[in-house]
């Protein structure tokens, strides 16, 4: 019998012999045939140690602040002032005695405020901004 190698029967060919190597070189064949191989894997561990910094210290938030003077200002630049200074429990009211309140913030201008400019508080102090509509 006489084979003809051609492209159509050559690739099927190469894939057993190929698959037929892997298995080969794979394993033990223990239980095959007389002889008994054995493979020896050796296992190489590497632990490499991570470089751990400590994260600098937080600042601790202030405990006082020094309140700033925002009468005159448009309320909303006078709230964005006292959050600067680190003062964020704020109340705002109408100054006419009306009770209306400030939805829109930049209509209103701020003519009082309950916490003197300058003085040294808490920075959880709640401070009241009072306000009239702009042209009021």
């Amino acid at each position: 019998m006489k084979l003809h190698l051609n492209k159509r029967n050559l690739l099927p060919a190469t894939g057993a012999v190929f698959a037929l190597s892997v298995v080969g070189a794979c394993g033990s064949t223990a239980g095959v045939g007389s002889q008994a191989t054995s493979t020896h894997v050796e296992t190489r561990t590497s632990t490499a140690t991570a470089a751990t910094t400590a994260a600098p210290p937080v600042a601790a938030a202030p405990t006082t602040c020094t309140v700033p003077n925002v009468v005159g200002m448009v309320h909303q630049y006078a709230q964005d002032t006292m959050q600067a200074a680190g003062l964020y429990a704020l109340q705002e009211k109408d100054a006419t005695g009306q009770g209306r309140m400030l939805v829109l913030d930049r209509n209103w201008e701020t003519t009082a405020q309950s916490v003197a400019a300058g003085q040294v508080v808490e920075c959880t102090t709640v401070i009241t901004l009072s306000a009239k509509k702009i042209g009021e």
